[in-house]
C-alpha cells in the first residue's frame, strides 16, 4: 500500500501523544504516538525500558493513560477494558504466560472464542490454514509444547476472534534462532491474511526486515520513525540502536 493511499484513510489504530504509567506520578510513556493502517505490519523497537511493551498494554487497556488518546477505526478506545477491546477486534499476545498449559490445544483455541462460540468451525479452519501443525495436534496438552509451539497456540487463539488488529509482545523472545525465524514467518503469514499487526521486538534487525513501518522508542517517546528499510539504512539508528539490539 502506498504512503499516499494510507494517509487518506482512517487508521485502524491511532495513538496520539500518550502519557502512561503503572505507578502514580511516574510515566513510562512520555508523549508516544503511533499510526497503523489497514493491512500494515508495524514494528516497535528500542532499548530495554523504552516503553515498548507498555505501549501495547496502553492500547489494550492494561495501563492507565494519563494524557493523550487511543482510537480504533476513528473511535476513542482510551482506557477501555480488555474484554471490550477483544469484542471490538483487538487481539493481544503477551510475551509470557500466553497459553493455558493444563488445557489441550483445541481447548485453548476454544477459549479464544468464548465471546462468539457459534463461529468456531469457521475460525478453526482459518487458523489451521495458517498453522497446519495445530490442526494435527488438537488433543495435545499445551503444557507439553515447546516455547515456539506455545507461541503458535497463543497466536492461533488470538486469531479465533477474527481480530482487526493483533498486538504481539516480543513473539521471538526466548526462542532458538531457528524458532525465531519461524515466529517471524508466522507473523508475516498472519499479516498477509489481512490482519493489521503491531509487533514489539528485541530482535530489531529481523523486525525491521519484515515490517512495513517501524517506530524506535527511547525514554517513552518516538525517537525515529520510517519504513523498515529506511530505519535499517539510517546510520544514526544503526549506531544508537541496532548495534545493541538483535543481530
Amino acid at each position: 500500500m502506498s504512503a499516499a493511499a494510507t494517509e487518506t484513510r482512517t487508521p485502524v489504530v491511532f495513538v496520539d501523544d500518550v502519557h502512561a504509567g503503572y505507578l502514580p506520578g511516574v510515566n513510562i510513556l512520555n508523549g508516544c504516538s503511533l499510526t497503523a493502517h489497514q493491512g500494515e505490519l508495524i514494528g516497535i523497537i528500542g532499548p530495554n525500558g523504552a516503553g515498548k511493551s507498555t505501549l501495547l498494554k496502553a492500547i489494550f487497556g492494561m495501563v492507565q493513560v494519563r494524557e493523550g488518546t487511543i482510537s480504533l477505526d476513528g473511535q476513542d478506545i482510551t482506557g477501555l477494558k480488555a474484554n471490550k477491546l477483544v469484542a471490538k477486534g483487538v487481539g493481544f499476545i503477551p510475551q509470557t504466560n500466553n497459553v493455558f498449559p493444563s488445557l489441550t490445544i483445541e481447548e485453548n483455541l476454544q477459549m479464544g472464542l468464548y465471546q462468539n462460540p457459534k463461529v468456531y468451525s469457521e475460525r478453526l479452519e482459518f487458523v489451521t490454514g495458517i498453522f497446519a501443525e495445530l490442526g494435527k495436534r488438537l488433543k495435545q496438552r499445551a503444557g507439553s509444547l515447546s516455547g515456539g509451539e506455545r507461541q503458535m497456540v497463543a497466536m492461533g487463539r488470538a486469531l479465533m476472534m477474527d481480530p482487526k488488529v493483533l498486538l504481539l509482545d516480543e513473539p521471538s523472545a526466548g526462542l532458538s534462532p531457528v524458532r525465531q525465524d519461524e515466529a517471524f514467518i508466522r507473523v508475516s503469514d498472519i499479516n498477509k491474511a489481512g490482519v493489521t499487526c503491531i509487533m514489539v521486538e528485541q530482535n530489531a534487525r529481523r523486525c525491521l526486515q519484515i515490517c512495513d513501518r517501524g517506530y524506535v522508542l527511547d525514554l517513552g517517546t518516538d525517537a525515529h520513525t520510517g519504513t523498515g528499510r529506511d530505519l535499517l539504512d539510517d546510520p544514526k539508528v544503526t549506531e544508537l540502536y541496532l548495534g545493541t539490539l538483535g543481530k
